[in-house]
């Protein structure tokens, strides 16, 4: 287990150092930053420290893989905006030989094109899918955990396939005393192995984050703050052709980047609360996303998120609605089951 520990921490260290080189540019594969469960997506759509309980936080922190979720079965479904929708799987085994694992697939429907000519002349349909297979792996010594999902992802595009290989890398501190989690995650380190027909490399959706989860003692509330693209201070976007105020002189006056906006884009707020043992409530806001796709003059509840989760016997069901945009919102549906309730001793503990 140290040998491990000791190899993850090595990769962190390498991950930190080869992000600089990813700054910047155009990123390739951005389904890899779609929430893809329920929990994650009703508190802001990142959070790397929630979820030790369940299977499906391995997507957002693959040190969020802790014990509680061996034999766990994850199944989500995001009906997304217009006929996108998204399917992820997540299933976590453990063996004496082989430690901490589990194994996962995302699929991310486009659904169908209608394809035309130089002329506009219908000449048929053509399909648009991303899908992705991960493998995670994670260890805890003492209150530290350390994990590493490897990962193939596939961008189709009227049958132009682009192929990349990536990493996460994550690490959480659970306090020993107290329900306070801390969590560092390096998303989507990698590399395209197979580009489209044109034949540019692009970089990869990079993102470092940083987070927190704390349940005071006897609250039934657990807040989370995480800090995202950490790796990137300035994510704001200005349209050079938005039109600016005119000041007494007559003049036009455009909009300018602030400091105190850079920095809220960085954060994103959750919170959760535990209403009993088998229900809970959850919210989140994402500024970044309410600042990109708001409406101006029109507000609404762009970069806001609410859920449920309801458990009954072995099944946990998981509903988050977040609104993207006016025009329309995301809806997630997760089921989580513990096969131990159905299975005897499975013999993966005997590998």
């Amino acid at each position: 287990m140290q040998k491990r520990l000791f190899l993850l921490g090595v990769l962190v260290l390498v991950a930190a150092q080869v992000a600089t080189a990813q700054m910047g540019g155009r990123f390739a594969f951005r389904f890899l930053e779609v929430p893809t469960h329920a929990r994650v997506a009703a508190l802001g759509g990142v959070n790397v420290s929630s979820g030790l309980e369940e299977v499906n936080a391995v997507t957002a922190n693959p040190a969020l893989l802790q014990g509680k979720t061996n034999h766990q079965l994850g199944f989500s479904y995001l009906n997304y905006l217009s006929d996108i929708s998204q399917n992820n799987l997540q299933y976590a085994f453990e063996s004496k030989r082989w430690g901490r694992n589990a194994i996962g697939v995302q699929y991310l429907d486009y659904g169908d094109f209608v394809q035309r000519d130089a002329a506009g002349q219908e000449e048929g349909s053509f399909t648009v899918r991303d899908y992705a297979v991960s493998f995670s792996h994670a260890a805890t010594i003492e209150h530290f955990t350390l994990g590493a999902t490897a990962k193939v992802a596939v961008s189709s595009i009227a049958g132009d396939q682009a192929v990349a290989t990536l990493v996460d890398i994550g690490g959480t501190f659970n306090h020993p005393e107290q329900d306070f989690v801390v969590g560092l995650a390096v998303k989507n380190l990698g590399l395209m192995l197979n580009t489209y027909g044109t034949g540019e490399r692009d970089a990869m959706p990079l993102d470092i984050q940083l987070g927190a989860s704390y349940k005071p003692e006897h609250a039934p509330f657990r807040l989370s703050v995480t800090a995202h693209q950490l790796n990137r201070w300035d994510v704001v976007y200005l349209d050079p052709n938005k039109k600016g105020t005119i000041n007494e002189n007559g003049e036009e006056v455009k909009e300018e980047k602030s400091f105190g906006d850079q920095l809220a884009r960085h954060f994103v707020t959750g919170a959760e609360f535990i209403l009993g043992p088998g229900f809970q409530l959850r919210a989140g806001y994402n500024h970044l996303r309410r600042q990109e796709l708001v409406v101006e003059n029109v507000g609404g509840m762009a970069g806001f998120s609410f859920g449920a989760s309801i458990k009954i016997y072995a099944f946990r069901f998981d509903y988050t609605y977040a609104k993207m945009h006016v025009a329309g919102a995301a809806n997630y549906l997760t089921l989580t089951t513990d096969l131990n309730r159905f299975l005897k001793k499975a013999t993966l503990q005997d590998l």
